[in-house]
């Protein structure tokens, strides 16, 4: 009968045998148990397996089974990368380290937080200076926070934009998870627009399947400014017990129309134009424009050694005696190509006669043509292999007061190629083949929660880029007040560097050289405080660095921009607070960075920089509908901003115009509705109200104007 019955007949018979009898309920339940194990179902007295889904494939499978087999039972999450609390969350992300056995946890981002902040580049501490648009270039204002790269530099205007090896995220969920982002502004014709498209499916509790895909840019609010930013990270990592893999192809597509900035600031200052698109830009006849392309593929893995007897027990491999022995590779593929033709433009109110009347004056915005004087067509690229064998001892406990020692070694291997002037007219070009070698050690330890420390260390003992060299420490104290966290951490960093190849070698239409530049000196003293329950953080950061290269002025006109390398030593010193305060529904948000430089001709930095968000935060319908209503600001003092140049992708220094004291206002309102959360935003609001009307971040860009922004973010759990 309990045949005929099926799952539902034998949930009657147990119900019923619970009211029967002591003898009959056992022979019930004897007979019931039988009949479950003929089906090949879970009779495990202690539970299933917490990590089985219901509904799965191989559960839903009614076939007889051998009684002398016992089924397989799915392995949960053992691996010695995440702590129990990470294993407890219903989904979270990481990162891997590319030189080390290590990853870096983050949450998956499904809150209101920085829900209303769509550039990427204000997101981190007080944001950066824009050349104005989505998918547009962009460099910290924290000196401390621009990135360092000695690889293909041409593409660190859209650091924030970028996917690598190092941020390229993994998911791990206990449910597949998708999640899908599109916001859009302006006109039509002018509209910007952020596509965002995420999903994350775990094939077992350790293995993972991921694709994270984000289209991003603008049509042109200013004339010939269209961008389009595409990037996409397919990830896979399988993260066991003893061994684990993380793998991913990653692609970079970025196309931008280059203005080269207004003809003069009078164009924003003092007069009004119906349209953004009626502002006079240098380069609209010049139809500048570049295409940077990025292919990377990487795997990076490892096998455990344990040092001691495992047993069923042992959950990982976190608390034993262990040696990890595993190998990296990275191939990272980068090109760029600058097009432009003759152009001029017309500066209309260029200077005054005695009469106090304007004189125009028509210009060009490139001096020089080497190659082609009809036509620029600039193709640069640089190819990467990487490979790496690293060894990472675990004497005691991953989490002990000597947690981990590391040491490897690696080979880097480099492929430079450009055009010369015969070549140009072959339509062949030049490769230069360098190679690096490089070795590396790191040691890292822990007091229970209450300290944190480590040390690394890296060095190029021979190669293309021998005798650089990298050292540094930190030291993390934690204590405890009421169960509120107090934490004070302390980093230590100084870097010998070589320069970029493109900064010594570079052969285009509108630029030549052949440099030889000294190695960098940078030493970096950082120290922080915290207190993550109450929203306070303050930072100092103490820099010294010698033979710093930059681009700057070679001559008087706007192209006239070279390498420079200043001989001497520059200090730099960054404060930083951020305190958010709350009042009931009330959130007062502040974050303000204080900056000196000692030579402000070689690293500009504005000397207030800030960013406050002050919002009335409620529920609309209680644990359904939750709104933010709010404004945010974003403000820095006069400076002489960096300038831009198109054909070299760089931020260069100037002495010609200063920009800043300008507060630039956004209003919005957010919502989160169950998965969905919905952003509606009306930025720069303050234009034609108050401030100056100096709109810019950086030199001769102006900000984007006023416009209307909506846009919506679902999550789907399935």
């Amino acid at each position: 009968m309990i045949k005929r019955l099926g799952t539902y007949g034998f949930a009657i018979v147990l119900l019923v045998a619970a009211l029967l009898p002591d003898r009959a309920q056992a022979q019930l339940d004897a007979r019931a148990l039988m009949q479950a194990q003929q089906r090949g179902e879970n009779t495990n007295l202690f539970g299933g397996n917490p990590y089985d889904q219901p509904g799965d494939e191989e559960d839903q499978q009614q076939q007889p089974v051998d009684s002398t087999k016992e089924k397989r039972i799915r392995k949960p999450l053992e691996s010695y990368f995440f702590s129990d609390s990470i294993r407890a969350l219903p989904n979270f992300k990481w990162h891997i380290s590319k030189d080390y056995n290590r990853v870096e946890i983050e949450p998956v981002d499904t809150t209101l937080m920085d829900w209303r902040i769509d550039y990427p580049f204000y997101r981190k501490g007080v944001g950066d200076a824009p050349l104005g648009a989505l998918g547009q270039g962009s460099i910290p204002l924290n000196y401390f926070d621009r990135p360092q790269w000695q690889d293909f530099t041409f593409a660190v205007p859209f650091h924030s934009y970028i996917y690598d090896m190092e941020n390229a995220p993994f998911y791990n969920g206990k449910r597949p998870f998708l999640q899908m982002t599109y916001l859009e502004s302006g006109q039509k014709r002018y509209r910007e627009t952020n596509f965002e498209i995420r999903h994350a499916q775990n094939i077992s509790p350790s293995t993972s399947f991921n694709i994270d895909y984000k289209s991003r840019g603008t049509r042109g609010l200013y004339e010939w400014s269209r961008t389009k930013n595409q990037n996409i990270a397919v990830t896979f990592a399988h993260t066991g017990k003893r061994y684990s893999v993380h793998a991913g192809y990653v692609n970079n597509h970025i196309e931008t129309q280059e203005n080269g900035g207004v003809v003069g600031e009078w164009a924003i200052r003092d007069t009004t134009f119906e349209m953004p698109s009626g502002v006079p830009m240098k380069l609209t006849n010049s139809q500048a424009a570049n295409i940077y392309r990025n292919h990377a593929f990487f795997l990076t893995q490892s096998y455990a050694l344990p040092l001691q007897r495992v047993t069923e027990n042992d959950f990982s491999l976190a608390d034993l005696s262990t040696v990890y022995i595993g190998h990296s590779i990275e191939y990272n593929v980068w090109s760029k190509c600058y097009t432009d033709i003759p152009g001029d433009y017309t500066d209309e109110r260029a200077e005054k006669d005695e009469n106090n009347v304007f004189i125009p004056r028509t210009s060009v915005y490139y001096n020089n043509w080497y190659i082609n004087p009809y036509a620029s067509r600039d193709s640069l690229c640089e190819r990467r292999l990487s490979n790496r064998i690293f060894v990472q001892a675990q004497p005691w406990d991953r989490n002990g007061v000597i947690g981990t020692i590391d040491g490897g070694v690696g080979i880097d291997m480099y492929t430079y190629s450009q055009f010369s002037l015969g070549d140009y007219l072959s339509g062949k070009n030049r490769r230069d083949k360098r190679t690096s070698y490089f070795a590396y050690g790191a040691i890292a330890g822990k007091i229970k929660k209450y300290v944190d420390w480590g040390a690394d260390m890296k060095v190029y003992p021979s190669g293309y880029r021998g005798g650089d060299m990298s050292l540094g420490g930190h030291l993390t104290l934690s204590g405890y007040i009421r169960g509120h966290a107090l934490i004070l951490e302390g980093r230590f960093s100084t870097e010998k560097r070589s320069p970029s190849y493109w900064q010594e070698n570079l052969f285009s239409n509108h630029y030549v050289w052949s440099n030889s530049l000294a190695k960098e000196n940078e030493t970096r003293i950082e120290a922080a405080f915290r207190v993550p329950d109450y929203a306070l953080e303050l930072a100092a950061w103490q820099g010294v660095v010698t033979n710093k290269i930059y681009y700057g002025p070679t001559g008087p006109g706007i192209s006239d921009v070279g390498v420079l390398q200043h001989g001497g030593s520059v200090s730099l010193t960054s404060l930083y607070a951020r305190k958010d305060f709350r009042i009931g529904g009330l959130h007062l948000d502040n974050r303000v960075l204080l900056q000196w430089s000692t030579n402000q001709e070689v690293i500009p930095v504005p000397l207030v920089s800030a960013y406050l968000s002050y919002y009335y935060e409620f529920w609309a319908v209680r644990d359904v509908l939750r709104l933010q209503i709010g404004l945010d600001g974003r403000y820095n003092t006069t400076y002489y901003a960096p300038g831009y140049n198109p054909a070299l992708s760089a931020f260069y220094n100037q002495r010609d115009i200063e920009v800043g004291n300008y507060p630039y206002t956004d209003v919005f309102v957010t919502a989160k509705w169950k998965r969905m959360r919905i952003f509606l935003k009306y930025q720069h609001v303050n234009m034609g109200l108050f401030g100056n009307g100096d709109y810019f971040s950086i030199a001769h860009y102006p900000l984007n104007p006023g416009m209307f922004k909506m846009g919506i973010s679902w999550g789907f759990y399935d």
